[in-house]
Formats: C-alpha cells, structure tokens, sequence
C-alpha cells in the first residue's frame, strides 16, 4: 500500500480541479463556488515507478502491481471551521482519518474565480492552522480532565499521557502546531493516540500558473521559505496543466506537452515524490514469473516487518530475506545472475531494508 493523504484548503483554491486531474476522472464537481465538494471524494492513484517496469520486464512477470497513494478531496475550510462554521465539523472529521495533509494554496491572480479575501498564501496557511489547532485545543482539554482524575488515582499510564497532554496543550496555546511538541520515542504511541489534526505532516502544495510551473512565482516562493522554516514539505503544480495532461492518453504525448511547458515530468510524480519525502517512506520490490510488485514501507522498518507488510505468516514464520538492491538485479539481468555474482545477501529478521531493494521472503509457519 502507499499513504492516504487529505486535499485541504480554503474554498476555490484549485482543490476539486487539482483532484479530478490527479485521479484523472470527474469524480469532484468543480465549481465557481464555495462547498462544491461536500463529501469527501476518495480516488486512488498509482504511484509511478519506472523501477517496477523495468524489473517486470526482467523477471518475464505476467502482471505489474504498483503501489498506491489515496488522495481525499475534503470540503472547503473557512474561518470558524473549529466552532461548526461552514463545512467545517465534516472537514475536521475527515481529515483525521489520513496520514498527510496536502494543502492546497491559491498562488496566482484572477479576478474572475472567487478568493475569500485577497491572494494571500501564508494567511491562507494561518487560517486553516489555527482552525486545526484550535479543533486540537478543545479535544485535548476535555481528555485532560479525565486524565488529571485518573492521575490523582497514582495511575502510572495517566501519569504520563497526562504529562505529554499538557506539554502539547502548553504548545497549542502558544500557538504552535500539536507536530512541534518533542516527544520520546516511548511516547510516539501515545501521541498518535490523541489523534491531533495539527499533528499531521503537511506538504504545502502551490497552485500556480500555467506560465509559472516549472519555477513557480513569487507567492510560491513565500511558500517554500516558510515551509523551510517549519519542516513543512512544499511542491509547486499547476492544476490547469494536470487537467491538460490527464486528457491526454498517450504517454508519448504527455511527454512532449509537459516538455513543450519546460517540465521533465507531471505534478503527481513531484507530489508524490515530496510526499514519500515527507512521511520517511520507501519502496522495496519483490519480482517473480507471476508478478512484479511495489511495497511501500516507513524508511528504517526491519526485514521481518517489511515481510508482515506482504502477508502476516511472512513475519511470524520469518526464516530470512534474500535481498538484491535494483542496480544490481538491473545490471546483472536478473536473479539467478546475480545470485551467481555473489550479489545476492541472506539478511536476516534485524536487517534494515533499503529503497529499491529487491526482495524473496524465506518463512515457515
């Protein structure tokens, strides 16, 4: 599987746009209006990966399976999203269910599409943030009262969530989002328990001209300093072309419009790209006669973990992995030559697995 991430912005950004041609289906209506989307649209998109082709191509695999990214189209965020206004409970119920926030900013000037207010990016990002952490300041103000209670009781548990409420609490309302607490590795879980939207990583996703694509403007460019500064990730796209290239069928068509345009290759790819960046994923392959297949991990995740991802028994019964990195099973021309190089390594269950790896389990349940 890959990652779902949650499309926000404020109304008329390019978010129904952007999610139609990133999907390339009209699944969301698009509209010169606020609140066109009013439930949220799921699409699932493949994750490109030449790699895959390629290793497919090698191994004679009768069927390719990529890896997925599950992108939802949330409805449009106003100011007062955290106290009812708008759409704003749907909004913030849904996007705790993702795993990233792509948010979606207005970056280019047109006076006929609709702007709550003027073209301002970063305030955009100050409005949507604060009605986050201000949705996470009332959640996490009605668990610490139970926690306290509990605490007073010398429960050990509630201790220590109670500490790590009250350190985010102490973050909330200094205004600072609940993802820059610092939190121990023994409280990670604990932290995710909370569910805290402004908790999730945000990609930053800039929404230009077509003219400005390839090196964006200057509103795109407030954007990329500020998401420096705060850890943010950042891509620059533009909706229009992405609609333009998902009529177009052809891959050889594709490439000479988006070259025509001075890009080496569409916003999905760059999007999907800085999102993999951003939650610290990658991809390890296994090849075979029956299929080809792309399997998307957290960097750092152990052997024995990276084959519970495939199947369950793969990891309870884990023997060992018998690991070739892709240059090598490229270079070599498959498997067995490079198991006849000496380039294939039995790993076991502590090891690491790298992105691009090319994996076969061993296991016995």
């Amino acid at each position: 599987m890959g990652f779902k991430c949650g499309i926000v912005g404020l109304p008329n950004v390019g978010k129904s746009t952007l999610f139609n041609a990133l999907t390339e289906t009209a699944a969301a209506e698009t509209a010169n209006y606020p609140f066109c989307t009013i439930e949220p649209n799921v699409g699932r998109v493949v994750v490109p990966d030449e790699r895959l082709d390629r290793l497919a191509e090698i191994a004679s695999s009768k069927t390719v399976v990529p890896t997925y990214l599950e992108i939802v189209d949330i409805a449009g965020l106003v100011k007062g999203a955290s106290k009812g206004e708008g759409l704003g409970n749907q909004f913030l119920g849904n996007i705790r269910e993702v795993d990233a926030i792509l948010h979606i900013l207005r970056c280019f000037d047109d006076d006929d599409i609709v702007h709550t207010g003027a073209v301002d990016p970063i305030g955009d990002i100050d409005t949507i943030e604060t009605e986050l952490m201000l949705a996470d300041l009332e959640s996490l103000e009605k668990r610490t009262e139970a926690l306290v209670k509990k605490a007073r009781g010398l429960d050990k548990e509630a201790q220590a969530n109670l500490d790590l409420a009250e350190r985010v609490l102490e973050g909330l309302r200094a205004g600072r989002p609940a993802r820059d607490t610092k939190i121990s590795a023994d409280e990670k879980n604990s932290f995710q328990m909370l569910q805290l939207l402004s908790s999730k990583p945000v990609l930053y996703v800039c929404n230009v001209e077509e003219d400005n694509a390839a090196d964006g403007n200057e509103y795109s460019d407030r954007v990329a300093e500020f998401a420096k500064n705060t850890g943010a990730g950042c891509v620059v796209i533009s909706a229009k072309i992405e609609a333009e290239v998902a009529q177009l069928a052809d891959a050889e068509e594709r490439a000479e419009f988006l070259s025509a345009l001075g890009l080496v290759e569409t916003g999905l790819a760059r999007l999907i790209r800085a999102g993999y960046e951003l939650l610290g994923l990658i991809t390890f392959l296994t090849a075979g006669p029956k299929e080809a297949r792309a399997w998307t991990i957290p960097a750092g995740t152990k052997a024995a973990q990276a084959a519970g991802t495939i199947h369950t028994d793969f990891e309870r019964g884990f023997i060992a992995s018998e690991t070739i990195s892709y240059d090598d099973y490229v270079t070599l021309g498959g498997e067995q030559a490079a198991k006849d190089a000496g380039k294939m390594r039995q790993e076991g269950r502590g090891y690491v697995v790298q992105d691009g790896d090319v994996v076969l389990f061993r296991f016995n349940v």
